[in-house]
């Protein structure tokens, strides 16, 4: 297996194809397998670099005792740093969008471009979106422990549609067959990556410093916190395209893998040109 020591632990990456280089960062509790549609579509004309993130996949765990999306940030420099990439396009999908705006903050020299897909910023948008983001991960902790997340998910996963129609979630089977396919999470690891994310909003994002050309991606069918925060950069990081994906949920590239691979495609062109 490759795997590369980053930041204090052996994280698991693979890497493909060759041209402009491209880092994807998967969402929370799954791993860099989510991102197989566009690596199968992208590694003709880009070097394609999948990686699990700290506490997930093939990576694993480690004796940290609280993450914070900072943290992962600082495990993705060491990634990029380690592999020797010449500053990568960093796309990012809910958690993994977390991660990438946080990176590209700190450090707009260092990539040519961000994709933020299905992802959202620290400020919370009222009390409402506080008890979504926050209070019930936090929340899902205990019961994880009695009847594992696989479970708990799939209540949030109906809560929200009972909330938000339908179709908000997206294709969840899909999600839940990736899941199914690769290394589970221990609940110690869920608990510490859970509660990184319902940290997220004492994280300080300065979006006006991603000096990179920035596309943000969000699915038709969207929590409407997530969809608000589409226009949350719009607002806010200085050079930035918005597209919704049609017919998709939380995780659109999953969804509508043919609309977002093509916006995604159509975005690297403009960069690599």
């Amino acid at each position: 297996m490759p795997e590369i020591e980053t930041n204090g632990v052996e994280t698991y990456y693979e890497r493909r194809g060759s041209g402009p280089q491209v880092v994807f960062v998967h969402g929370a509790i799954l791993d860099h397998s989510q991102w197989d549609p566009q690596v199968e579509a992208l590694a003709e004309d880009y070097e394609v670099i999948t990686y699990d993130v700290r506490g997930h996949g093939r990576t694993g765990g480690s004796p940290v005792g609280t993450y914070s999306v900072g943290l992962f940030a600082a495990d993705l420099r060491a990634l990029v740093d380690a592999l020797d990439l010449d500053r990568p396009v960093v796309c990012g999908l809910s958690m993994g969008g977390c991660i990438a705006q946080v990176y590209a903050a700190a450090h707009p020299g260092e990539i040519s471009g961000l994709v933020l897909a299905d992802t959202f910023a620290p400020e919370l948008g009222g009390r409402g979106e506080w008890v979504q983001r926050s209070l019930l991960l936090r929340a899902t902790v205990p019961f994880v422990r009695l009847v594992g997340y696989e479970r708990v998910e799939r209540a949030l996963v109906w809560l929200q549609r009972r909330l938000h129609g339908a179709r908000v979630g997206g294709d969840y089977e899909r999600v839940e067959a990736l899941r199914a396919s690769g290394p589970k999470l221990t609940t110690a690891e869920f608990a510490k990556v859970v509660r990184a994310v319902a940290a997220f909003h004492e994280t300080t994002v300065d979006l006006a410093a991603i000096a990179a050309p920035t596309l943000v991606l969000y699915g038709e069918h969207e929590p409407p916190f997530v969809r608000r925060h589409a226009a949350t950069f719009a607002a806010g990081i200085p050079n930035v395209e918005v597209r919704e994906v049609p017919d998709a949920g939380h995780a659109s590239n999953l969804d509508n893998p043919e609309f977002f691979t093509a916006e995604l495609g159509a975005f690297l062109d403009g960069v690599r040109a």
